[in-house]
């Protein structure tokens, strides 16, 4: 009898800003707040070098005279206007309950405001499996009195490694999931020790680092590069999985970039005869249909 296949435990780990949501929350509250021009003030603070990439919206919390009003409630109401990626829920129920050999612990680390990504993400993801930047209150005003922590560049890296330790997770099964620059250092360190990395966006910078990229507005759509290129599934076993999740994956046009379609699976009483794509000539590029 062969020996049996041994438990694979793998650490997901993922950005929130525009990873698992379409907007900026530091925009989204700007807005919410009257606060103009943030954009010109995150990009002057870039070229000043003054903060860490990513952790922008934290300091004018603390130091902009047009953010310095924010407060706790500000920050709770700006999670619940941010817009999510589809299908969050499916994907965080599928890291829950595993597949079979593999066990998946899902969090996200941002350099968001805690609040703003708890508020977003509430009923989806636990808090104790959030990390953000901390703020630290004036009893009395609600007032920002002082940042504790900004997960942000190295700030990620400290974080990852810390949750590698808390669960037992080897290096090369961590898997890092990101959208922009404030990514590239901890993208970095996952790659440097055998770890996965996967884009969701067409950021320069990242397009050389991340090992795979995913465009797609489901975030269930990550997963294609996981069962393919970590756990070695066929395009067939992919397909099966998204129909046993209620979906179906209708696009996989595949190049260096994975561009996805996720859509509701229908039911059994609409089904229509499956369509298959016809695969493109060149190796570098599959089309999948279904």
């Amino acid at each position: 009898m062969p020996p049996a296949t041994p438990f694979r435990h793998f650490l997901v780990v993922s950005d929130f800003d525009q990873t698992l949501s379409f907007n900026d929350s530091g925009q989204v509250l700007s807005e919410l707040i009257g606060a103009g021009s943030f954009q010109q003030k995150v990009d002057g603070l870039e070229r000043t070098n003054l903060v860490q990439q990513g952790a922008e919206l934290a300091y004018l919390i603390r130091h902009d005279p047009e953010f310095r009003g924010v407060r706790r409630e500000h920050l709770e109401e700006t999670g619940r206007r941010v817009r999510l990626r589809s299908n969050i829920p499916a994907l965080i129920d599928l890291m829950s309950r595993g597949l079979d050999g593999c066990g998946f612990s899902f969090f996200v680390i941002s350099a968001a405001p805690r609040e703003v990504i708890q508020s977003a993400l509430e009923g989806i993801v636990s808090a104790e499996h959030i990390f953000g930047t901390e703020f630290d209150y004036d009893q009395d005003s609600g007032e920002v009195r002082s940042i504790l922590r900004v997960p942000a560049g190295y700030g990620k890296v400290a974080v990852v490694e810390e949750l590698e330790a808390r669960l037992g997770v080897t290096p090369d099964r961590t898997i890092y999931i990101g959208d922009g620059s404030s990514d590239v250092h901890v993208m970095l360190h996952v790659n440097n020790r055998d770890g996965f990395t996967i884009a969701v966006s067409e950021n320069t910078q990242l397009a050389r680092i991340a090992k795979r990229t995913v465009l797609s507005d489901d975030a269930f759509a990550v997963m294609v590069p996981i069962f393919e290129q970590v756990l070695g599934w066929k395009s067939s076993d992919i397909r099966s999985v998204f129909e046993s999740n209620g979906l179906t994956l209708q696009l996989w046009e595949k190049a260096r970039t994975d561009r996805v379609t996720v859509g509701q699976a229908p039911s059994s009483s609409d089904l229509e005869p499956a369509v298959t794509g016809q695969a493109d000539s060149t190796p570098e590029r599959t089309a999948i249909g279904g």
